[in-house]
């Protein structure tokens, strides 16, 4: 399949989707070679909400985007990409503002902690306590119904909690999933992870690194849920589902896996797979029209799946 010209000429202007440096980036390079991309390509101005405000929830570093118009509203918890070692509330601003203006929810974007330096199980940990405070106090927040949402481990970590507040019996709206990397076994299964190897912005070998860092690449921990959503037990009665997945993406078939179990489960799914699109894309948004029709599109069938809840 192949890539959106657009997009091809935005990775050669940013100078990432090339061959791999034969000397691979340290995690430093790799945290402020992401920092400085997704703050290249975010809008100038920042797209206006109606207030934003760096706070702490569960003792985590949170940053809370309120809409513009008042009266009650849904809380969506989002968790930022990055490999489960990059990104931050800055990374992801652009993509939080937006959401917030599209969905008319508040969103708190959640700076969990990092490997290596905070290794599984340390980020789903800093996940379920913020979702935690967030659902037990509503009011502090929206009022309305929780939701939660992220991108690539982001995703990951949203996933895990949704199934996590099944079985807790905390009820969530809906579930906004965009390029999750479900299922971190790697198996031979997924052809996507060397079809996109390289090139795609998200390489095999970064994703290796991740992994390394994460859960110390044991596979017996990846063939666990929560480090693995895809292997939890049962995904009956977990929250409705929008899945976004570019076609260009080494984590293009552990999406689809993903959505698949989902609806195996009889959950409501509403899958949306983009041919032409890479790893990475929502930060794309103001610069390639095809990313941006993307996001709008989720962003619209998340806020019907929340609507669909109250």
């Amino acid at each position: 399949m192949p890539v959106d010209p657009a997009i091809v000429a935005l990775m050669e202007k940013f100078g990432v989707g090339g061959p791999e440096p034969a000397t691979p980036p340290t995690l430093s390079e790799a945290r402020e070679g992401l920092r400085k991309l997704t703050l290249a390509a975010a809008p100038r101005p920042p797209l206006a909400v109606g207030s934003v405000t760096d706070d702490t929830v569960a003792g985590i570093p949170v940053r809370i985007y309120r809409p513009q118009r008042d009266g009650t509203a849904a809380t969506v918890v989002f968790f930022h990409g990055g490999g489960f070692v990059a990104g931050d509330l800055d990374t992801h601003d652009s993509i939080c503002r937006r959401l917030c203006r599209d969905v008319e929810a508040v969103v708190v974007g959640v700076a969990y902690r990092l490997a290596p330096e905070h290794p599984f199980p340390a980020a789903y940990e800093d996940a379920l306590a913020v979702s935690r405070r967030i659902a037990h106090d509503p009011e502090s927040f929206g009022g309305g119904p929780l939701a939660l949402a992220g991108d690539s481990a982001g995703g990951n970590l949203a996933a895990s909690v949704a199934l996590a507040f099944r079985d807790e019996g905390i009820p969530v709206a809906a579930q906004l999933l965009v390029y999750p990397c479900a299922d971190l076994t790697r198996g031979p299964e997924y052809s996507s992870l060397a079809e996109n190897a390289h090139g795609y912005m998200l390489t095999a070998s970064d994703l290796d690194a991740c992994l390394a860092a994460y859960i110390n690449d044991d596979p017996a921990l990846a063939k666990q849920f929560p480090p693995s959503p895809l292997r939890a037990v049962d995904h009956r009665g977990v929250a409705p589902a929008v899945i976004g997945q570019g076609d260009n993406d080494a984590l293009r078939d552990l999406t689809l896996a993903y959505a698949d179990a989902l609806r195996a489960a009889g959950v409501t799914v509403r899958l949306h797979r983009y041919p032409g699109l890479i790893h990475a894309f929502l930060h794309f948004d103001a610069l390639i029209p095809s990313a941006d029709a993307a996001a709008g599109e989720m962003y619209a069938d998340f806020k019907k799946l929340i609507t669909a809840a109250t």
